[in-house]
């Protein structure tokens, strides 16, 4: 079959490597890609917001299944506009449709199905510019920090955590009066905060059965320590030592089933990925989001521990059987390490020469913010490559990601030293 994939970063390439594995995958495009994605298929510069253009691809080059990497394109329906246009209904998409894509698309959504299907999550409410000085005095009610979301789609900006009840008023204002995220603003909602350790878990659904991915941790801060500004990723581990079989036990039965037996109770068609940001708090877990795609730096981790044929999965998915398939997975662990271009998350240059890729090495090199330009591999984002290696334990895994790291060069290359070093003390503690 021919295989279409929306996106750019290392997410993408990660699902591009995947899916050429396997004996399904005939024909594979990637719209836009990267230097990466074209070592596995063809790079084809369409917008993923360009619902008109990618229907029309999939028309001339018969594409057969549709898989969107980020979550902008399910957010903005491209799953309703290819099973509402007839031309474009024998087209497979891995997705939700646009109002099971609200789970990632509205915080206030998510909150209220939350509340509505018994899914444990931080208490909450939600205001507008009209209803201020109501958040003010709501802030009052909890104790620091306080946890201030965006409504809307912020590309991974809209969360704010001030640590005194001042600058949580201040914030508040300036995300409402000042629309500090524009329209995503527009509603902000406010959380008390959770305290515990954050872990992400995936779940791939038809919308009936269901598989649970390997879970993932992500290091989201640039600095070591887990200090500095928030990125969209700095490295991720799997599986993860704290997230035993009681603790997944309590994520299915308490969070996972819930979740998908809601989506049918209020009548959501949702095939496709659930990403679901937990914390561990004691040992309980609570939701602190739902994202409708896999994230990034995860899919980098998790992707290579799968022992079976993806494509075959998402097929499954999106004709509603993926009861009659089996999910296997790879003991090893999996250590990310993503390299980013000097300045990132704020000002960057791009444009720099990379050196050191034609290294061997047993560890994986997706590319996350790459061009080719004639024969060189440039940069071309704020986070450039993510750096995985399967081994036998997580020592050894980072051992070799971190010397892959090394070999690999840009002006301004800078990673994180201290990926998974928190877990190493915890399985020797």
């Amino acid at each position: 079959m021919n295989i279409l994939i929306l996106g750019s970063g290392g997410r993408e390439h990660a699902f591009a490597w995947k899916f050429s594995q396997s004996p399904l995958c005939e024909k594979l495009f990637i719209a836009p890609g990267n230097a990466g994605t074209a070592q596995h298929g063809k790079n084809v510069a369409l917008d993923i917001l360009h619902f008109e253009s990618i229907g029309k691809f999939c028309l001339e080059h018969h594409i057969d299944l549709l898989v969107p990497g980020s979550e902008d394109p399910l957010v903005h329906g491209i799953v309703d506009y290819f099973r509402n246009t007839a031309s474009l209904r024998h087209v497979k998409v891995a997705g939700p449709e646009k109002q099971g894509a609200l789970l990632e698309g509205s915080k206030d959504f998510a909150k209220a199905f939350m509340a509505r299907h018994g899914v444990p999550t931080a208490a909450y409410q939600t205001f507008t510019a009209d209803t201020l000085e109501d958040g003010k005095k709501f802030l009052e009610t909890l104790q620091a920090p306080y946890v201030l979301k965006a409504d809307g789609l912020a590309a991974g900006k809209g969360v704010v955590i001030p640590e005194t009840l001042e600058e949580a008023k201040a914030e508040l204002h300036a995300m409402l009066a000042d629309a500090k995220f524009g329209v995503a603003s527009a509603q902000v909602v406010i959380e008390e905060f959770l305290k515990g350790i954050e872990v992400s878990v995936f779940v791939l659904t038809d919308g009936k059965d269901y598989f649970l991915l390997p879970e993932a941790k992500d290091y989201k801060r640039i600095g070591e320590g887990d200090t500095g500004l928030n990125t969209g990723g700095m490295g991720a581990i799997s599986p993860v030592p704290f997230v035993d079989d009681a603790f997944l036990k309590k994520v299915e039965e308490r969070i996972v089933k819930p979740t998908i037996a809601g989506l049918q109770k209020d009548g959501i068609d949702y095939r496709g990925f659930i990403f679901i940001g937990l914390m561990n708090m004691g040992g309980d877990p609570y939701v602190i989001e739902y994202n409708v795609r896999m994230g990034d730096p995860e899919t980098e981790a998790v992707l290579p521990r799968l022992d079976c044929d993806l494509v075959e999965l998402l097929v499954a998915v999106c004709d509603q059987n993926l009861g009659s398939k089996a999910l296997k997975i790879k003991t090893q662990t999996a250590a990310t390490v993503v390299l980013v271009s000097g300045g990132y998350p704020e000002a960057y240059d791009k444009g720099k020469v990379v050196s050191g890729l034609e290294s061997t090495s047993q560890s994986l090199v997706f590319h996350s913010g790459t061009k080719m330009s004639e024969d060189k591999c440039l940069t071309n984002g704020g986070r450039v490559f993510a750096i995985t290696s399967l081994a036998d334990s997580l020592g050894e895994a980072l051992k070799h990601s971190f010397a892959r790291a090394e070999q690999i060069d840009f002006e301004g290359k800078n990673y994180r030293k201290d990926i998974g070093q928190d877990l190493l003390k915890l399985q020797q503690s």
